[in-house]
């Protein structure tokens, strides 16, 4: 039987410019193909125009907002059918989860990050350390003077939380000693066991920076001949890092936030394990699990993006309303998606919400000293 077109196409796909060889991957083709059935690419050898490209963007368009509101009705009302339908081969119907999870986490994070001006809290960052504990260290000496009188207050309630005095003494002290002799002071504590040498790197770097023009660490490389170990640029990274986020506390959850929506895709995959693991008898793969773990997550920023909008409108706060209905949603979703009666579910259900606020806390730690590190 021969393969004749029955339909002729409009635009660029008009029969008059179909062609018998994909331009793109050489594929032989039949007049009626439409699309190369190896590469996908539209069997067209008419030359873009304008037109064409316009109708072509408003078509893919209308196409995507169709999948996507298929998509968000479906994974609203009907917990777990979604993933159902989508590992069950339903996948042109809908968006797919990786992609649609990315574009809410990216927009989360963005509307939290724009709207919430955290620059401003660069204000309560300390801009000039030496001058600081200076100020400290006069006040000890000569409470009655009217320059630092005002510190009195602070410095009170410091003491009671500890000895402040002998701190400062102390401190004082030590960056004295670096300072006299920075390349021998380093050698000496350079010979200490793991975590005492760490914690003294970081003192001494900590001091370089605020004492000295100190960018880099191959400054410091050059400079007091510090030998260029991992470990020594691990810490000076730590010791500047942290510096900086004493400066700009505002400018570094601004940018932590900003990572957010990352990380969140090294987190799913070791949490979609556990789910795996209590899960292990039934049919699902690991990656049916994590389909499974992205569309709930998905959920769980729409009502996010919807709890802050209301609370910014409304200046209320509806957190706790949103939690409360992903958590029975979630509930259901599991029930619904594996088919588990009502107790089992609830012990899963508490189960993978322990192993899941361990990981977000273990994810959040590694997540702030990465920061502090490249900060």
């Amino acid at each position: 039987m021969t393969n004749k077109p029955t339909v002729s196409g409009k635009g660029r796909y008009n029969l008059n410019y179909r062609g018998t060889e994909c331009l793109n991957c050489g594929h032989p083709l039949e007049l009626s193909d439409k699309y190369c059935p190896n590469c996908a690419q539209a069997n067209s050898t008419k030359k873009i125009t304008l037109k064409d490209y316009l109708d072509e963007f408003f078509g893919t368009l209308i196409s995507y907002d169709s999948r996507l509101l298929r998509t968000l009705s479906t994974l609203l009302i009907k917990p777990g059918k979604i993933t159902t339908s989508y590992i069950n081969g339903k996948r042109i119907s809908y968006t797919n989860p990786f992609r649609f999870l990315l574009s809410l986490a990216i927009i989360y994070f963005l509307i939290i990050n724009f709207s919430g001006n955290f620059s401003k809290y660069d204000k309560y960052g300390s801009q000039d350390f030496s001058k600081a504990e200076n100020l400290i260290h006069e006040w000890a000496s000569d409470p009655s003077n009217e320059d630092t009188a005002e510190l009195s207050v602070t410095i009170d309630s410091l003491r009671k939380i500890v000895h402040y005095d002998n701190y400062i003494e102390q401190k004082h002290k030590r960056d004295s000693i670096i300072l006299l002799d920075p390349v021998a002071y380093f050698k000496k504590i350079d010979q200490g066991s793991l975590s005492d040498r760490n914690n003294k790197k970081r003192a001494f770097f900590i001091t370089l920076l605020k004492n000295d023009t100190i960018y880099d660490f191959q400054e410091v490389i050059d400079t007091y001949q510090i030998p260029k170990t991992f470990e020594n640029k691990a810490i000076f990274n730590i010791a500047n890092g942290f510096l900086k986020f004493q400066k700009s506390p505002g400018t570094f959850l601004s940018t932590l936030i900003s990572k957010l929506p990352f990380v969140i895709f090294f987190f799913l995959p070791i949490f979609t394990l556990f789910i795996w693991l209590i899960y292990i008898r039934k049919k699902y793969s690991y990656t049916d699990h994590l389909i499974f773990s992205f569309h709930n997550t998905a959920l769980l920023f729409i009502l996010l993006i919807i709890s802050y909008l209301i609370d910014s409108i409304f200046e209320i706060e509806s957190n706790w309303i949103f939690l409360m209905i992903f958590s029975t949603y979630l509930f259901a979703a599991m029930r619904n998606f594996y088919g588990q009666g009502i107790f089992k579910t609830i012990v899963k259900y508490l189960f993978l919400n322990a192993i899941f606020f361990i990981l977000a806390i273990l994810s959040t730690v590694l997540l702030f000293t990465g920061n502090i590190i490249t900060f």
